[in-house]
């Protein structure tokens, strides 16, 4: 750890005959930094006039940061950014292979994009805290404070994979540094040896928070030694500094000896936000960083080597302004977005057509009257599905906690570790945000991971990732990116297992849009839609219930898939429709026969995927029973069959024949008493209760 600050022009020179900097380089890192400035002072200034709208942190006074340190990356690097990313995504994309129409093209969009206009990088749907351009590397910023920590873990993990050479610069500030997701990635990437910088953009305070009163440590640097890896702090309003560490931590990264942490010491020169008073600092503060300016530093140092004359910056800050003029002007120029076009980018069009639903349906009626069919477990169909998905396509991998050597939760990877090794079948720390949020990485940099979280009741531990940023993304992107990746786990009660680790979570994820929601109930259908999953370019929940891991039933050998949104009927009947999902099929099939020795005739409807969830079959089928119950094993309060109903309500009112039941568990969490968790949770008897309430 140094804090080495540059007094004498023999110490500029010597830093930059070190790097082998040439004069041509020191002008664009200048030029970047004023261009950056620029835009986060006209930027203040429409915020003032009330000219711009919604939130935006500005990044002036810290551009020595991202412009020596993405200064020190190549072409094919990758970056993750904050909520104050204007400074990050203008350096990263501001490349020397480009044009100068490129640059101003770049900058445009820039500026566009913050003013939510439609010739944005994200289409004006990412606005100033997500701003993105995932093709040419940046995997986009976050407005969750720590929220890119754990991405960048994945982008690393996909470069590892894939053998690359690729390092991963992943920003964030102080703030950041005390989140979970901070410590979970930096464990994880230091485990792995991953190809990440992490740069701590330490600006003194966590909005108004001081750093001294929000940390033990005076330095972020001194927190590398927990995790065996280097760390650094640096002057962080010098870019050449800010560039020789970076450097020097993207060599190593890139050969393999893993990840450093390098803090930079730096100043926002305004508030938190616009609404941001600052009344915490004092003026004296203000100035003393002020005077340390990394655009006056730079300035200074060129000059007095020689590199730089008065009438040379006196140009470049004519250009600047002529740059920023023109970014204004096709931001003014460019239209807001078409309000047609709210619903565009939310998912990445589905792969299978109606020839693949066509296809499937022929061999569900196949599987039920070939008694030929071998017949596998719950659990195998699975293993098959990740099998065979592995060996068709090798960006396919899994991670999670106890995957690998032990088989991982009731044996479900059992087999593919000692089949793919330990680069295929990843055991990972406990550490379920990180698990989700190196998916999402990992998916955006072009693998097809399959995250394991051993329990649905976790998930809520990855919701920032899983939903923030991997459901979110290819939304506040603007489309442009997708996020191929599945999180397979297990909910449901039945073990006696209590409340922890026996809910029926699917509700919060059939919230969030962006992401799919699957539940099979039957050997057939859970090979199946695994498959399709894995497949898939969107984020998946596939929710697998503990209770069907040893359920048998008919699975075929060939190759097969079976597409999202399509609903399955379990049981014809003329009289009354059950729509469920998951355990509760089989509950419902089992009182159908009960009630049809009583003379009620009960479809049984298999909803298979929540989302996107078959409305068309289940209309159908009211048109023909005039009666509806759903049933779930969640919670009564908020359950998705409520979201059914809703609909039910909104799109089949007129056929209704009766009013609408649900069965669903108690509103109290999961007892561990098997005589109270067997009340708790649906059953025969009340699902047949129910059915006799609709029909009288």
């Amino acid at each position: 750890m140094t804090d080495e600050k540059i007094t004498t022009i023999e110490q500029v020179t010597a830093l930059i005959e070190e790097q082998s900097l040439t004069k041509e380089q020191l002008m664009t890192y200048l030029r970047q930094m004023m261009e950056i400035r620029a835009l986060e002072n006209n930027i203040a200034n429409l915020l003032g006039k009330a000219v711009l709208k919604g939130a935006s942190h500005l990044y002036a006074g810290q551009e020595a940061v991202a412009v020596g340190a993405i200064g020190a990356l190549e072409d094919h690097d990758f970056i993750t950014s904050t909520h104050r990313g204007h400074g990050h995504a203008h350096a990263h994309g501001d490349s020397a292979a480009q044009t100068p129409e490129e640059k101003q093209e770049h900058y445009n969009k820039m500026m566009a994009e913050v003013l939510g206009k439609s010739g944005g990088y994200c289409k004006g749907k990412g606005g100033s805290m997500h701003i993105a351009d995932v093709a040419h590397g940046n995997l986009g910023a976050t407005g969750i404070v720590g929220g890119n920590i754990p991405v960048a873990v994945g982008a690393g993990l996909a470069q590892k994979l894939k053998k690359t050479d690729s390092v991963v610069l992943c920003f964030f500030g102080d703030g950041a540094s005390n989140t979970g997701n901070f410590h979970e990635s930096l464990n994880m990437a230091s485990l792995w040896d991953l190809p990440v910088v992490f740069v701590v953009e330490n600006n003194l305070y966590a909005m108004s928070v001081p750093w001294d009163n929000a940390s033990k440590l005076p330095r972020i640097s001194e927190r590398a030694k927990a995790y065996g890896i280097p760390g650094e702090t640096v002057d962080g309003m010098n870019v050449l500094m800010v560039r020789k560490a970076v450097a020097e931590a993207v060599a190593r990264a890139r050969s393999g000896k893993g990840p450093t942490i390098v803090e930079c010491l730096t100043y926002r020169y305004y508030g938190h936000s616009h609404s941001d008073p600052r009344a915490y600092r004092t003026r004296e503060e203000e100035k003393e960083f002020r005077d340390k300016d990394p655009i006056k530093q730079l300035n200074r140092d060129m000059a007095a080597i020689g590199f730089l004359e008065d009438a040379e910056f006196e140009h470049m800050e004519e250009v600047v302004e002529e740059k920023l003029d023109q970014a204004m002007q096709f931001s003014e120029d460019s239209p807001s977005p078409d309000p047609n076009q709210i619903e565009t980018d939310v998912f990445a069009p589905l792969k299978t057509t109606p020839a693949d639903v066509e296809a499937e349906q022929k061999l569900r009626e196949k599987i039920r009257t070939d008694a030929s069919i071998r017949e596998i477990s719950y659990a195998q169909a699975l293993v098959e599905a990740m099998r065979e998905e592995m060996l068709r396509d090798e960006t396919v991998f899994v991670m999670g906690e106890d995957v690998g050597l032990y088989g991982g939760a009731y044996g479900a990877t059992r087999g593919l570790f000692e089949e793919f090794g330990e680069e295929r079948v990843i055991d990972t720390p406990i550490s379920e945000a990180t698990i989700g949020g190196a998916a999402v990485g990992a998916a955006m940099a072009g693998m097809r991971p399959i995250a394991e979280i051993m329990y649905v009741d976790f998930t809520p531990l990855a919701m920032d990732q899983i939903a923030n940023q991997g459901a979110k993304n290819r939304y506040m992107f603007g489309g442009k990116t997708s996020v191929p990746m599945v999180i397979r786990t297990e909910g449901g009660a039945g073990r006696a297992i209590a409340a922890h680790h026996s809910q029926s979570l699917e509700s919060l994820w059939t919230h969030f849009p962006g992401i799919y929601v699957v539940m099979p109930s039957t050997p057939y259908d859970a090979k199946g839609l695994l498959k399709t999953a894995i497949r898939d370019d969107n984020p998946v929940m596939f929710i697998e219930h503990k209770m069907l891991y040893k359920e048998k039933g008919p699975v075929p050998e060939e190759d097969y898939i079976i597409p999202f949104g399509v609903a399955d009927i379990k049981r014809p009947g003329k009289d009354l429709t059950i729509v469920t999902y998951s355990r509760m099929v089989l509950r419902s099939l089992e009182a159908a026969e009960l009630l049809a020795k009583e003379g009620i005739d009960v479809e049984v409807i298999d909803l298979r995927t929540l989302n996107p969830l078959d409305m068309e079959t289940i209309i159908e089928s009211i048109k023909k029973t005039g009666r509806f119950v759903g049933v779930t094993e969640a919670y009564e309060n908020t359950s998705f069959i409520n979201e059914v109903m809703a609909r039910v309500n909104e799109q089949a009112f007129d056929w209704l024949d009766a009013p609408m039941v649900r069965v669903a568990a108690a509103n109290v969490p999961v007892p561990r008493a098997e005589v109270l968790e067997d009340i708790a949770i649906p059953n025969v008897a009340r699902i047949m209760a129910a059915c006799r309430k609709v029909m009288s």
